[in-house]
């Protein structure tokens, strides 16, 4: 795409199984307008995408943020992706055939990097990432902020019950 990496911010956390047996860490993230079906009937958001510095079967895999932000509903066993327009409901279709090809491209995608010479070292590399994480302490354990009480969702069992703010106005 041609964007120079001082457009891209700081990036999260890394990816898990994305190379296997390895951590995949993002360069960075970026913010891009996304735009569905065609001008008189379109929805467009801007999506923050994490950029990552390898090869990969797919240029940008859209999942449960992009859905909440279009409110699309995917279906995965007819590939159709919906979602409200300004005037009707935008349908994205895409075949088996095409999804049987974009499988078949990771799968050797993903063999090619297993056989790799390089797979060792990342492997490595990860041994240090978890070593260190190791070293810090991490709270386990749940904390309310402020003060909660223990109401009754189910009057027929009583045993069920859920916590709430106490500082919460009556209505």
């Amino acid at each position: 795409m041609r964007i120079p990496r001082s457009e891209l911010c700081l990036a999260g956390s890394p990816f898990h199984r994305v190379i296997p047996g390895a951590q995949a860490y993002p360069l960075g993230q970026i913010n891009l307008p996304i735009m569905f079906s065609s001008q008189t009937n379109f929805c467009l958001e801007v999506l923050t995408f994490e950029v990552m510095d390898f090869l990969g079967s797919y240029h940008a895999i859209l999942g449960r943020p992009c859905y909440t932000k279009f409110m699309a509903i995917p279906n995965y066993t007819y590939l159709k992706l919906k979602m409200l327009g300004p005037n009707v409901i935008i349908t994205l279709s895409s075949t088996f055939s095409h999804a049987f090809t974009c499988d078949h491209e990771h799968y050797e995608l993903a063999t090619a990097v297993a056989n790799s010479s390089e797979l060792p070292q990342l492997r490595e590399s990860l041994i240090l990432v978890v070593l260190d994480c190791n070293k810090q302490t991490f709270s386990m354990t749940f904390q309310p902020l402020e003060e909660t009480k223990a109401v009754g969702i189910d009057p027929t069992n009583p045993t069920k019950m859920v916590r709430i703010e106490t500082q919460l106005p009556a209505k």
